[in-house]
């Protein structure tokens, strides 16, 4: 530590060029290079990997924060198992989604059906893995975060989270509700997360935040969840700040509405389109890294304990462009758990 030079020339292998490791870090970082069930594009299997290369370009200095560099956190080795078999898993659900965008035709049933049930099977495991992953680092004392991938790949991690802090609020910054139930047959679908976690979770309460793509059904169910979930649709944030309402405002309420122990799960395609162009499934709308970084700012000011977090969806694309947002994103997500 007394060589590192936080001034100098970032050195790669370690995340953001840092001279700490899983022993002597406070925060571990769990990557999951995972996307079998991705509805539309591919390639945030590759985040991690892609997070990792970009993070040593950036520089450490956060307005507000004292010597940031000295935050020690450190990423585990990307498991090449789990990209191994996620690759042929993604394949054949592949395989299975264009047979129902077919129509589903009757002489293939027995086989996509097949396709499907081991996909769901193998993303079983791949859930245990990481709850397992995420205990064992916990119980160390240390503070995690899970880096996907998809975002199927965190329903592990927040097990192993509320099974150590008990019931917790999640706060959810995404294009999407993800409240849908086994999409296209998936139980474990990225566009599941949420519904399984509030059935297999303790979430004492559900804040989305940025929301502006969404079926009937998972609608229907914010409408009738009561008090468990609260959604700030990104049109309805909009039309406010229209209508003259500052973002400090909304950020101020949507922060009230948490509860003390606060876990962030945290969908690039929260962010703009101009900052995630390769993410899985992009859609026009939703927030500026200043507005998200500001909002985190709030959030680790107002004396709530940030109790865990993940950051998925990441894709590289053909450009550097989207882990280059993605490791400053990382970042700041780091300091708000710090």
């Amino acid at each position: 530590m007394a060589a590192f030079d936080p001034n100098g020339v970032g050195v790669k292998g370690t995340l953001f060029g840092l001279p700490y490791d899983s022993e002597n870090a406070d925060i571990i970082v769990i990557p999951m290079p995972w996307d079998a069930t991705v509805s539309y594009n591919s390639g945030t299997i590759d985040g991690p990997a892609a997070i990792l290369e970009a993070s040593s370009q950036i520089d450490y200095e956060i307005p507000g924060i004292t010597a940031p560099w000295k935050t020690k956190v450190a990423m585990l080795e990307i498991p090449g198992m789990w990209h191994t078999k996620g690759i042929q898993l993604r394949m054949k659900a592949q395989a299975y989604i264009d047979w129902l965008e077919k129509g589903s035709p009757e002489e293939e049933k027995e086989d996509m059906l097949a396709r499907r049930d081991e996909v769901n099977k193998q993303c079983a495991q791949l859930m245990t893995y990481v709850r397992q992953e995420s205990e064992y680092w916990q119980n160390k004392g240390k503070k995690t975060i899970l880096l996907g991938g998809d975002h199927s790949t965190p329903l592990g991690h927040m097990q192993a989270i509320t099974e150590k802090h008990g019931e917790i609020g999640i706060l959810q910054i995404d294009a999407h509700a993800d409240l849908r139930k086994a999409y296209e047959g998936f139980t474990y679908s990225h566009a599941s997360i949420m519904h399984n976690v509030m059935d297999k979770c303790a979430i004492s309460r559900l804040v989305q935040v940025g929301v502006r793509d969404y079926c009937e059904e998972e609608f229907e169910r914010i409408e009738a969840s009561g008090l468990k979930m609260k959604t700030f649709f990104d049109q309805h944030l909009k039309e406010d700040q229209f209508g003259g309402i500052t973002w400090q405002e909304q950020c101020d309420e949507i922060i009230e509405v948490l509860p003390e122990k606060v876990y962030l799960s945290l969908d690039i395609d929260g962010l703009r389109p101009e900052f995630c162009p390769s993410t899985g499934t992009p859609v026009p709308g939703g927030m500026d890294t200043d507005q998200l970084f500001y909002l985190l700012k709030k959030l680790k000011g107002s004396g709530k304990e940030v109790v865990g977090a993940d950051l998925v969806e990441v894709a590289p694309g053909h450009s550097e462009w989207d882990a280059n947002v993605g490791a400053r994103v990382l970042w700041r997500i780091v300091q708000l758990l710090n």
